[in-house]
């Protein structure tokens, strides 16, 4: 009998014999400019903010939360120190109330005098 070589198979590499070799990490190029440049920066970004407030500021917040169906809760803090909350519709109705009772009362709100801020 003859001995025949087995056909390689079409579309399939020869099987390595040895070992594995590891590939050797390719360098890639700094991404970017260089360090000095960041120092020199964008005029534009360095431009205070252009929109100037007229001086007030919130110091009380009221937060109501009443999703259909459900319980209602209420929130009410102020910067002077006062944080209360609520539970149910009528608790909720005379936070409200006391929340806008507060603003004439609140220190943060009027003067040394009593009397409201312009």
């Amino acid at each position: 009998m003859s001995t025949s070589l087995p056909l390689p198979l079409e579309g399939l590499p020869e099987a390595p014999s040895g070992p594995p070799v590891a590939k050797r990490p390719v360098r890639a190029a700094a991404v970017g400019a260089p360090k000095s440049v960041a120092r020199q920066g964008v005029l534009t970004a360095l431009r205070p903010d252009p929109r100037l407030g007229d001086g007030r500021y919130p110091i009380a917040w009221l937060h109501i939360c009443a999703p259909r169906g459900a319980v209602p809760t209420a929130t009410s803090w102020c910067a002077c120190g006062r944080d209360r909350s609520a539970v149910g519709h009528r608790k909720v109705l005379s936070l409200i109330a006391d929340h806008a009772d507060h603003r004439d009362l609140c220190p943060l709100r009027t003067t040394q005098k009593g009397g409201n801020v312009a």
